[in-house]
């Protein structure tokens, strides 16, 4: 279900320009698809490479010491910068795919601080997170060029 998910955002961007993915088109929201797709790259690699791998890895897109989250700041990005976000969340998605795969149980445990949370916590919240914000992908898709999920 979780592949799914990932394969529905990727199906939601499928055709654009990078003008088109960058383009906030339902204000008062500051929401685009490029902006949703660095999101999903940067929850990727938060719980699975950070809290279930025990890595520590940055964003690529937060100025180090910053404490601000930039997943959603795209205006300057230009069509390599689109680009770049898709190779991004493509490359997280391939290595949560890795450490799913060597757990050795969906109740394998990482640390997001002093809390615990399961392998099966972590993908059933990221299915729970793809859902939602693929919700707001079909509305941004919608409002683009009025394609639809039919």
């Amino acid at each position: 279900m979780l592949q799914f998910q990932r394969d529905t955002l990727e199906l939601k961007c499928a055709g654009l320009t990078a003008e088109q993915l960058k383009e906030r088109v339902a204000p008062p929201s500051g929401l685009s698809l490029v902006g949703l797709v660095r999101h999903a790259a940067e929850v990727e690699r938060g719980w699975f490479r950070n809290v279930i791998n025990g890595e520590d890895s940055r964003s690529p897109w937060t100025p180090a010491g910053s404490t601000d989250w930039a997943d959603f700041d795209v205006d300057h990005l230009d069509e390599d910068g689109v680009a770049e976000a898709f190779a991004v969340w493509r490359e997280e998605c391939a290595r949560a795919r890795v450490v799913v795969d060597a757990a050795d149980s969906l109740d394998a445990c990482g640390h997001l601080g002093e809390e615990a949370y399961s392998l099966r916590y972590v993908i059933a919240h990221m299915i729970e997170e793809y859902a939602r914000h693929n919700g707001h992908a079909d509305l941004l898709r919608e409002r683009l060029d009025g394609v639809t999920g039919e």
